[in-house]
């Protein structure tokens, strides 16, 4: 059969990145190439007890349909924490539950984008967020990023010369994949623009909470006074990712369209595991949980910083994020990352290359991108080791 599929999917491509991951399903190869947190980092036996008593207790009700908006004391305990905490949301917010973060970039880009619209992104960028306005028919405009976050400069002239420009994404924390952070001074500038030219910001910020050394900066959404920015938060990294809970907080115009256009996409978020966070939340400290949860990976980060310098140092550069999962390294040859990728991938150690977060799938990247969270301290080792040999291999 000919099926003639949506204009818009013709040139969507599958996620670099998932298509790794069925590579890494083999259990001898190494992979840096997720996100996946540790499962040392789950609360499992907290989430299996509450689980159990909801099981026995309050099946009839965790089982059935929800709301839209989600359940409402998970929706109430993550507005207190992101006020309390962070100093989130005004009395113009609002809140949603959402299949993880990343359902907060789809519903946002069916109700702000049409085909054809701009959005102006960071290059490079999340693959997940790229291919989600790409499957809208947005017209995606990269922007430089420099070491400390997205150049403002460059992003201006975007916003004065690109037509139809409807929203700016952005990862300001930790940003996927360079692991960089922005400043306050550039966060504050971003807003100013946003303002000026009336572009809604989505602010995707996964990582936030996962900072193992230096200082906090506050968040786009913390800073936001006219209720320009909708941010997009997650329970994946600090809970566990299976769960699927992100959520949305914004302009309660906004949220308003996110429940319609929820309802009509999946109806509503996963009760059950709503109900479990909403449990954990209420009986056990969260920040005491992150705070296990960033030794964890501040030891794992060290590791794979200590060993590409170790086996690494004269093939690949990179700056040792302060939080996140990833470490973005380019290659001092110059050379595309996808060679080096292949050359790895034999000797059993998977990355990413750098394309796969480029905005223009036809260019050179000499990056790749490491995840050291999933993998043991020994994995860590060995790895770099190949990924060394293969680096020098490359030339």
């Amino acid at each position: 059969m000919n099926y003639n599929f949506a204009s818009r999917i013709g040139g969507l491509k599958p996620s670099a990145i998932r298509e790794i991951l069925k590579v890494t399903q083999d259990p001898s190869v190494i992979s840096f190439a997720a996100g996946n947190p540790a499962p040392e980092a789950f609360p499992v036996k907290e989430m299996k007890q509450i689980a159990d008593e909801l099981f026995d207790e309050r099946a009839a009700y965790a089982l059935q349909y929800g709301v839209s908006e989600g359940y409402a004391p998970l929706r109430e305990l993550t507005a207190a924490r992101l006020k309390e905490k962070y100093n989130i949301g005004t009395p113009d917010d609002d809140l949603i539950i959402l299949s993880g973060g990343q359902q907060v970039m789809d519903l946002t880009a069916k109700c702000f984008l049409n085909e054809g619209d701009t959005i102006l992104v960071e290059d490079p960028s999340f693959i997940g967020s790229l291919n989600c306005f790409r499957s809208y028919g947005a017209h995606l405009v990269g922007i430089p990023m420099e070491p400390d976050g997205i150049d403002v400069d460059a992003l201006e002239r975007a916003l004065k010369t690109e037509k139809n420009v409807k929203l700016m994404y952005l990862i300001p924390t930790f940003q996927n994949p360079t692991g960089r952070v922005m400043s306050l001074a550039k966060r504050r500038r971003v807003l100013e623009l946003s303002k000026r030219y009336d572009v809604p910001i989505i602010e995707d910020n996964p990582y936030y909470e996962l900072r193992y050394s230096g200082e906090y900066v506050p968040t786009l959404k913390s800073l936001d006074t006219d209720g320009r920015v909708i941010y997009a938060g997650s329970y994946s990294k600090v809970l566990s990712p299976g769960i699927r809970l992100g959520f949305a907080c914004a302009n309660k115009e906004v949220i308003s369209k996110l429940v319609v256009v929820k309802q009509v996409s999946d109806v509503h978020t996963n009760l059950f595991f709503q109900m479990i966070a909403a449990e954990y939340l209420s009986r056990y400290s969260l920040d005491e949980h992150i705070a296990q949860v960033c030794a964890i990976y501040r030891e794992k980060r060290d590791a794979m910083a200590d060993a590409l310098n170790k086996y690494c140092a004269d093939t690949l550069h990179f700056e040792s994020p302060e939080g996140g999962l990833f470490l973005w390294c380019d290659i001092r040859s110059g050379r595309d990352g996808r060679d080096l990728c292949t050359i790895s991938g034999k000797k059993g150690v998977a990355a990413v290359p750098g394309i796969a977060f480029a905005i223009d799938p036809e260019s050179t990247v000499p990056s790749i991108r490491l995840n050291f969270s999933l993998s043991t301290f020994e994995q860590i080792d060995r790895g770099c080791r190949l990924l060394g040999e293969a680096a020098r291999e490359l030339g």
